[in-house]
């Protein structure tokens, strides 16, 4: 800026000079000697023009040039940096996120000994819609209003939603984390089917190359898992399902749901609020039907402090995989989200192992292995 201004006046400044020596001649009635005058003037004021001070100005508008474009340079080299810098740290923040949601499951369900999947869910579900809630209240995020159009529209995809997350929990609490993320691997197979069915979206042959290494490792792991609960490979073959029906639904509804609000859109953050306190009644209706209740206020488990601050934690656990990854999405692109999600498995499985004392065979480590190197190998086909 300071640049052009600079030049602007040294322009002006040459045009006028000339302009004025010739209006007097022209306007006034002038001698011979008097021309003769203005005629030097104009002379010298053109040879002015190649004067030594005149080159300074030039060299003064070079260095201001070179500096303009070495401050932009500059300037486009801090911001590939502050780019890189904020999707290293949105990434650390989603696998972290990711890496403890398990866990905290894993140890409220387990560890604890905790047998109400569906509270758990519900606790977990109240704490991030009240979050949600006063931040927007605060004009700290922005969602959409609520209306019945809406709420309707939403239902079939928030049921999924429900039975999914218990599903999970369930599955969670019977088998090994390990085992749990291997056997996920089957909601990539079932995803694809359905879009080439619903969508007629057609993958590649390197993706079902994938996936079938994906069945081998989940079925070898199944056999050769030293501990072994059927109840949980159903709970987890269930999970694969609904999970891979709310992905396909939610397509559909998203569009729909567009439709039903005033703004005509509906953001990411307005979708976890719609998910997590449409699923409130749903959950209470549950806990009563399941008999969940007079467990859980008979449960000694309940009368620990540290239960609860476990719980507590994995409900804003939960919510922040939400933001963090929209956050990481936002800074990097859907291949790269996706292949980080693959290969934050590997992390989770050693953690799980290792915390929990896992038994495991040779064989059940190597199918392990297998279904890790088969998630990485799914996303870097569906990269090309």
């Amino acid at each position: 800026m300071s640049s052009d201004f600079k030049l602007d006046i040294t322009t002006q400044n040459d045009s006028e000079e000339p302009l004025l020596s010739n209006t007097i001649a022209s306007n006034l009635s002038l001698d011979g000697k008097s021309k003769s005058v203005l005629t030097t003037f104009n002379g010298i004021h053109e040879h002015g023009k190649l004067s030594p001070t005149n080159y300074a100005t030039n060299a003064e508008r070079r260095a201001l040039y070179d500096s303009f474009h070495v401050d932009e340079e500059e300037r486009n080299r801090l911001h590939v940096s502050t780019k890189k810098k904020s999707a290293l740290i949105s990434g650390t923040a989603y696998c972290i996120s990711s890496c403890s949601m398990i866990m905290l499951n894993k140890i409220v369900l387990s560890s604890y000994d905790f047998n109400a999947g569906i509270s758990l869910m519900f606790y977990q579900n109240f704490i991030s819609t009240l979050v949600v809630v006063l931040l927007a209240l605060c004009g700290r995020i922005s969602v959409e209003k609520l209306n019945w159009k809406l709420v309707r529209v939403w239902l079939p995809v928030n049921v999924i939603f429900i039975a999914m997350l218990v599903s999970g929990m369930y599955s969670l609490k019977y088998i090994n984390i390990a085992m749990v993320t291997i056997l996920k691997n089957v909601t990539n197979i079932l995803t694809a089917v359905g879009e080439l069915y619903l969508f007629r979206k057609r993958q590649s042959s390197k993706v079902w190359t994938a996936m079938f290494v994906m069945i081998i490792s989940a079925v070898s792991g199944g056999f050769t898992d030293l501990s072994f609960d059927a109840v949980g490979y159903a709970w987890q073959i269930m999970n694969c399902v609904l999970t891979a029906s709310y992905s396909l639904t939610l397509r559909w509804v998203m569009d729909e749901a567009k439709k039903s609000t005033k703004s005509g859109s509906l953001n990411e953050v307005s979708m976890v609020l719609l998910n997590n306190l449409l699923s409130l009644p749903f959950a209470i209706i549950m806990i009563f039907l399941f008999g969940e209740w007079d467990y859980v206020i008979h449960a000694d488990v309940v009368k620990l402090p540290a239960f609860w601050v476990v719980a507590t934690a994995s409900g804003l656990i939960g919510l922040s995989i939400s933001f963090t990854s929209m956050w990481f999405l936002h800074q990097t692109s859907p291949t790269t989200y996706s292949l980080v999600g693959s290969l934050n498995k590997i992390p989770i499985s050693i953690a799980g192992i290792l915390v929990f004392k896992v038994p495991l065979s040779v064989s059940n480590l190597f199918s392990i292995l297998f279904g890790l190197f088969a998630g990485i190998l799914f996303a870097r086909a569906k990269m090309s």
